[in-house]
């Protein structure tokens, strides 16, 4: 068996956490959100789930999900109205603390340009290969991190990338683009979802899995990509649940299955437990706020650069 490397060290993984049928996932990503995962697997029979020594989780090969993925998944998504609204999301709030006014922001996969509510303070410029809006006064650009790097080379003040990272086959590389991005002294900062949480244990839970999340991260992780980069860390911290991902909270409390060595099986128990998170998960949102003393919805790294 070939041990595959870390997508960020380079390292060999040091164990295997399990293998995950391709035909399984296509079956879920099919039934949940009407989406046709074929095209990005490529022909992949089987993903391996690693753990690598910097304490990340990732899938073996890392196929990204193409656009005719996404443009699915999005439109069910969004006819589903199955999680809250971008701007509600609480690393916006706590990243936004750390810029300063008059400073020239980059929100790197901005989406639909929701971070720019929280740094009005901020010249702001989001960044996106798949844009598809425009908003009258914001800078917004439909280009990649690579891209634009070329013609800003250190010209921002604080270069965010939310909720992107997990979705590229190649992490280190878009982080380095990012850091190539901010000026000396400027702050990197990232969001993603991290492992063990309610995410990883709730039983089959498609948006966890290929196409979509190809690494699941740790704060050890997340620092070792910084040092990788140079950047000298000022804080990595547990996010609080907000709007968007509180429905994730309540859905692994509904479980009667919990994911912990083993995330994905095509055992009818699984499914059945996925379907009554689902249920009772979203009874309980509609009922209850998610408690303010418990983490857990991502992890959020602010780093500078030297200089």
């Amino acid at each position: 068996m070939d041990i595959p490397l870390c997508p960020i060290t380079g390292e060999p993984a040091r164990r295997l956490v399990q293998w995950v049928d391709a035909r399984l996932l296509t079956d879920l990503w099919r039934i949940t959100f009407k989406t046709d995962s074929r095209p990005s697997f490529r022909g992949v029979e089987r993903f391996g789930l690693w753990e690598s020594p910097c304490g990340l989780y990732f899938f073996d090969p890392l196929r990204e999900g193409d656009a005719g993925f996404y443009h699915d998944f999005y439109t069910r998504l969004r006819a589903l109205s199955l999680f809250g609204t971008e701007d509600q999301r609480a690393e916006f709030a706590i990243a936004a603390k750390s810029i300063a006014e008059g400073a020239r922001v980059l929100d790197v996969g901005c989406g639909l340009a929701s971070f720019r509510h929280c740094v009005p303070q901020a010249h702001y410029t989001g960044l996106d290969p798949n844009l598809s809006l425009t908003i009258p006064g914001v800078d917004l650009r439909k280009e990649s991190i690579t891209d634009h790097v070329v013609t800003h080379p250190g010209e921002y003040d604080a270069v965010c990338a939310f909720q992107v990272i997990e979705h590229l086959d190649d992490p280190r590389t878009f982080f380095h683009r990012m850091i190539e991005a901010v000026k000396p002294g400027g702050l990197v900062i990232i969001g993603v979802p991290h492992v063990p949480s309610p995410m990883t244990r709730i039983p089959n839970f498609i948006l966890n899995a290929p196409p979509h999340h190809l690494t699941w991260w740790t704060v050890e992780a997340l620092a070792t990509l910084a040092k990788g980069g140079g950047l000298d860390v000022e804080s990595i911290e547990e996010m609080p649940w907000s709007d968007p991902d509180a429905p994730i909270y309540w859905i692994e409390k509904s479980s009667f299955i919990k994911g912990r060595d083993q995330h994905f099986r095509g055992h009818w128990l699984w499914h059945a437990a996925a379907f009554g998170g689902l249920i009772g998960g979203y009874l309980l949102n509609a009922l209850f706020k998610t408690p303010s003393t418990v983490k857990g919805g991502g992890l959020l790294l602010i780093a500078r650069k030297p200089g």
